[in-house]
């Protein structure tokens, strides 16, 4: 496997991916995958991950910012993914791991995210990769004409923001 910054031609397997993820009902509130303007708008320039096997993107990691507060310049929000064909494989672990990484090169102190309590494998990725609960949001939104549940997690660096 290889971790790769993500490039645009690598856009219809990240939304292949992405769409595995909405059929699950457990991934995300979005019922659409977006095009690559949309996608490519929404995420940091920086810290953008693909993972690859044989060439075939197998997963992907990506940060969106919190706020356009400049306070918050150093807090991002986590969206990582990974096909269906893939997963249980350590994958998610490595991407995790790169993404992380690469956020603190670039000055990112905090990293969040919100899931489903129904999406264990998330939970259980996001906990091993030192995250902590802090939140539990209850019927915060409707997927369809259903009210959900979400968990806030966060993930504090140990080395970046501390001064």
């Amino acid at each position: 496997m290889e971790i790769i910054t993500i490039r645009k031609d690598h856009f219809p397997e990240i939304a292949e991916i992405y769409r595995q993820g909405l059929e699950t009902g457990h991934a995300t509130f979005e019922t659409n995958v977006p095009t690559w303007e949309d996608w490519d708008k929404g995420k940091l320039k920086h810290s953008r991950l693909v993972a690859t096997l044989d060439n075939t993107v197998v997963g992907w990691a990506a940060l969106s910012a919190v706020s356009d507060l400049c306070v918050y310049g150093g807090v991002a929000e986590v969206s990582i993914y990974i096909s269906n064909n893939h997963q249980g494989k350590g994958i998610g672990k490595a991407l995790m791991q790169k993404l992380i990484e690469e956020s603190e090169a670039n000055d990112i102190w905090t990293l969040q995210s919100g899931m489903f309590p129904e999406n264990k494998a998330t939970v259980a990725l996001h906990k091993n990769a030192g995250f902590r609960i802090i939140g539990h949001r209850e019927k915060i939104g409707k997927l369809g004409n259903t009210w959900r549940d979400t968990i806030m997690m966060e993930r504090r660096s140990k080395t970046i923001g501390i001064n």
